[in-house]
């Protein structure tokens, strides 16, 4: 009975698996990158950049507000100037708490801002995002979309989503999936 179960979620899985690339396959959003974009890639958005606001590679990274949870309203405009590695995350999620630890070494590390934005309409409750926070022992910015307003901005679907932006506002990457503390410098370099 546990082999029938067990072979009934494998398939489960695999379904959702196909049905979720197939739907992503004609899904402007979603095909852009699903790994550190080359660096070719990068020195020609650099040198096209089309200047309009979205959430594509090149685009003026839309503009937003949030609460952290400390208590502080930041905006994404507060870190013009800054590179900024915006990552959108849930403590349910495992491949987030995989890229964790390497987040935290990334921004001790590095010049660069993170903005972490956890999205908070999926978890439990607010303690929860706390407790992560403390036990991961997470110094960089922890703002809340408590409303689920920001993550439907940046059309945030698959978890974990990073955008990184460069100190001029523009996306210069978009990465699906967890990213561990070398992707992560990498694709800091590549916006240089």
């Amino acid at each position: 009975m546990k082999k029938i179960l067990l072979l009934v979620v494998i398939l489960a899985m695999f379904g959702w698996a196909i049905y979720d690339y197939m739907s992503d396959h004609d899904d402007p959003v979603a095909t852009d990158s699903f790994s550190i974009t080359e660096e070719t890639e990068v020195q020609q958005l650099k040198e096209n950049v089309n200047g309009g606001v979205g959430i594509n590679i090149g685009d003026q990274a839309p503009p937003f507000e949030l609460e952290t949870l400390a208590g502080e309203t930041i905006t994404l405009a507060d870190y013009q100037g800054k590179a900024v590695m915006l990552n959108f995350w849930a403590t349910w999620c495992p491949p987030c708490r995989a890229e964790m630890p390497d987040m935290e070494k990334f921004y001790q590390n590095q010049e660069v801002e993170i903005l972490a934005v956890n999205l908070t309409t999926t978890e439990s409750s607010e303690k929860d995002v706390e407790s992560f926070v403390q036990d991961y022992d997470l110094n960089f910015v922890i703002p809340l979309d408590k409303q689920g307003e920001v993550s439907s901005l940046y059309a945030i679907r698959p978890v974990p989503t990073t955008f990184m932006i460069d100190s001029n506002g523009i996306i210069q990457q978009r990465v699906f999936g967890a990213l561990n503390y070398d992707q992560m410098v990498q694709a800091l370099r590549e916006m240089e």
